[in-house]
């Protein structure tokens, strides 16, 4: 596959002893008196006004392991536009190559250039910020992340190989860890167990300088089409409690992906739009960067949310899903 590198300059102002994004919400969120439902007029002006198409994948694009209806012609009429297209996900259980797999798989025809996982940024990072080559990193997470340090040349220990580790309480039990882990990186793990826990928070705790790395902190995932599941702010919310450490966030609503995102496109952020089904990562991650925003209603976001005195985030425009563009190629203008 072929590489598609962050530059440093997709870094700067992340400083390597930066531990969580400055979200910044009172400055950088704009502010309206209500979300606009996006007419047909609307939709067009969209449509005409960027030049790119930034998507998040779990609700918008799929469901689980569904895909939502009406996608791929969608992803075509923009692509007859002139549009790119790139798709960003903070799930980090897969590689860029495991990504396109699934899209393949879903019948979608994607390039792996134009696929940005959690993944992806975590071991990127890691490469910007001159990560030692003689140390290790400590997964907690899935085979993702690991093959994205696989490609970097990148140690690592942990991920799956610690599935089924048990830690055995008896007096004066004791558990020994690596000197050599720099790095703790926490990404979405169905099989996270309290070996993974105490190994994380020995390594932060007791190696001087290690590095927390979480690929993202989203409350609830998408495992299935059936129900929310409760997502890696879980996993690493609990390492968070044990050292009393904030992580150095690396996918949405941290900006590392789009800046590169935008340097490969030749693209300034208002030639962009951001479509996302959530407001705390998708629709904050475009508003931070001056990107016109979309929510979709397909996926952890409803109405009753977005529209709730209570939310503060609100994008340019919602619409009930992707599809509702096709509305601008049936109707003539």
């Amino acid at each position: 596959m072929q590489s598609s590198r962050i530059s440093l300059n997709a870094f700067s102002g992340a400083p390597r002893t930066q531990r969580i994004v400055n979200i910044r919400r009172s400055q950088n969120v704009h502010m309206c008196a209500q979300p606009q439902k996006a007419t047909l007029e609307q939709k067009r002006a969209l449509i005409d006004s960027v030049d790119c198409f930034i998507f998040d994948c779990d609700g918008v694009i799929w469901k689980g392991d569904k895909l939502i209806e009406g996608v791929p012609e969608t992803l075509d009429f923009l692509r007859e536009q002139g549009k790119q297209l790139f798709f960003v996900t903070n799930n980090s259980t897969k590689s860029r190559a495991g990504y396109l797999k699934k899209f393949t798989s879903l019948g979608l025809n994607i390039s792996s250039e134009e696929i940005y996982s959690s993944s992806y940024a975590a071991a990127a990072y890691l490469e910007a910020t001159n990560f030692p080559s003689d140390k290790k990193v400590y997964v907690v997470g899935d085979v993702g992340i690991e093959e994205e340090l696989d490609l970097l040349n990148i140690n690592h220990i942990g991920g799956p190989s610690d599935a089924d580790k048990k830690v055995e309480l008896t007096p004066g039990t004791f558990m020994e860890h690596d000197k050599d882990v720099a790095a703790v990186v926490v990404g979405f793990d169905r099989n996270i167990n309290y070996h993974k826990i105490q190994y994380a928070t020995l390594c932060i705790r007791e190696n001087p300088g290690c590095e927390f790395i979480a690929t993202n902190l989203d409350a609830v995932t998408h495992l299935t089409d059936a129900q929310e599941w409760a997502g890696n702010g879980a996993m690493v919310g609990a390492i968070k409690g044990s050292t009393k450490r904030e992580p150095t966030v690396v996918g949405k609503p941290a900006d590392f992906m789009l800046r590169n995102i935008a340097e490969k496109g030749n693209l300034q952020m208002n030639q962009i739009c951001m479509v996302g089904d959530r407001l705390d990562t998708d629709i904050l991650f475009g508003k931070n960067a001056g990107l016109t925003t979309a929510l979709v209603l397909s996926g952890v976001t409803d109405e009753e949310t977005l529209l709730s005195p209570d939310n503060e985030i609100h994008p340019d425009y919602y619409m009930p899903s992707l599809p509702e563009l096709l509305e601008c190629k049936t109707v003539s203008v």
